[in-house]
């Protein structure tokens, strides 16, 4: 029942506060091991969430884990994705063009348990399109907001949390990363989501 109303009720990764404004805060987050998916939405008939169930499958979220141990790993949150537009290079004798392609690519990605400190200490997907990997030390401005994390209201953060890191004068060195922590049952009004800019 908590769900419904927003407790978070996993393991939520560690991070140190290096600032803190009205608009966002600056945090650094430590290395951790990840499970992923990179997908396009049309495999999923268009669902952009579809590679949720993948990674679910991986920890036996629904039943048995889809894992060479096989081995029930603790779901943790928030969920992570990253969508990015892919594009077409077309190779002509001797010029390289590029042209904006339509696919867009999502990557959904889930924080495993601290308790695997490197990716060979996570058991194996036997599903070949999760991909374990480490990921370094990193350090995000943050936004946190409440309600649906629709693709308007995302785009409004977004472009809102990059505005207020630049004007301070952080660099932002990649794309933003949408991480949700309630799962889709838990009433809107009650979900916890961030917004996630990395900067230098």
């Amino acid at each position: 029942m908590g769900m419904v109303f927003g407790k978070i009720c996993v393991e939520t990764p560690k991070y140190q506060v290096l600032k803190s404004t009205a608009d966002y805060e600056i945090r650094q987050y430590p290395p951790s091991v990840i499970a992923q998916v990179t997908y396009d939405a049309s495999m999923f008939k268009g669902d952009k969430d579809g590679g949720f169930s993948v990674l679910a499958n991986y920890i036996g979220a629904f039943g048995k884990p889809q894992n060479t141990k096989p081995e029930k790993i603790a779901m943790t949150a928030p969920v992570i994705t990253q969508q990015s537009t892919a594009e077409k290079i077309a190779m002509t004798a001797p010029v390289v063009t590029k042209e904006a392609g339509d696919a867009k690519t999502v990557t959904m990605q889930f924080l495993l348990p601290a308790k695997y400190q490197k990716a060979e200490e996570a058991p194996k997907p036997v599903d070949e399109r999760v991909v374990i990997r480490e990921e370094g030390g990193r350090k995000y401005g943050v936004v946190t907001f409440g309600g649906s994390a629709s693709e308007q209201v995302v785009e409004d953060r977004v472009e809102k949390l990059k505005r207020a890191l630049e004007k301070d004068g952080f660099k932002i060195i990649g794309e933003y990363l949408l991480a949700r922590f309630n799962p889709p049952w838990t009433l809107p009004a009650f979900r916890t989501n961030e917004v996630m800019i990395p900067v230098e």
